[in-house]
């Protein structure tokens, strides 16, 4: 981790933290760490700064921590994804969460499989502890929205023109389109379908809510490939 991400139940005291499980683990195993030793900390929703170590052992770490830094700047985005596979969906929502997404929305698609939905890694804890990491990995503390939308016609037919409104909308999709545009200066809603492409119908839909279709090549993609680059390729 590239940062020691802390919350409200690992303070003791306004200035200090104990922390045991997974983080210390991590202190111990990767970092080396010792006490007397600094480490860049962030309170997750709040600011970044830096921890010393008070105490050190195989139970429990002490630190004290201070706050001066505000995070990076989200992306200017809303990213509609239709659900991916089970072990892809946990890499995405790391990729999503450190590349300074603030909402994603995971979408019903024909292509979807039915149990894709009953998967344990759409619980809101999975779902939170991926997102932590990929915090972690991009130093940044405010967590990413996460909605949930089974049922595509009405998402798109009742809720997406609104949300795409005043906003670039696209959807990326493999055919004869117009290329994604590079460094574009303004908030993006951009569509991604699942690995067999969104089918017509559902092009043409979220056409009619203000998702212009674009594509990034001849090259069929992965989405776990196809979110990065086109995140990218936009800002």
């Amino acid at each position: 981790m590239n940062l020691l991400l802390l919350e409200d139940a690992d303070f003791v005291a306004a200035d200090r933290v104990v922390l045991a499980g997974r983080r210390l683990r991590h202190m111990l195993d990767v970092h080396r760490l010792e006490t007397g030793d600094s480490l860049r900390v962030g309170r997750l929703g709040g600011l970044m700064g830096s921890g010393e170590l008070l105490a050190l052992d195989a139970r429990h770490a002490e630190l004290r921590v201070t706050f001066d830094q505000a995070p990076p700047a989200k992306l200017p985005i809303t990213l509609l994804l239709a659900l991916p596979r089970p072990k892809m969906l946990r890499r995405v929502l790391q990729t999503v969460s450190a590349m300074g997404v603030p909402r994603l929305i995971l979408l019903n698609s024909y292509r979807v499989e039915k149990s894709f939905w009953q998967t344990p890694f759409l619980e809101p804890e999975a779902i939170r502890e991926q997102l932590i990491l990929g915090l972690e990995q991009a130093r940044d503390t405010h967590l990413p929205e996460v909605i949930i939308e089974k049922r595509f016609k009405p998402f798109v037919e009742d809720r997406l023109p609104a949300l795409a409104a005043d906003t670039l909308g696209l959807v990326g999709h493999p055919g004869d389109y117009p290329e994604c545009p590079r460094t574009v200066g303004q908030a993006v809603t951009l569509a991604i379908g699942p690995e067999g492409g969104w089918i017509p119908y559902e092009v043409e839909k979220l056409a009619e809510a203000g998702l212009n279709p674009v594509q990034l090549g001849e090259r069929i993609l992965r989405v776990e490939t196809a979110v990065p680059a086109l995140l990218a390729r936009l800002f």
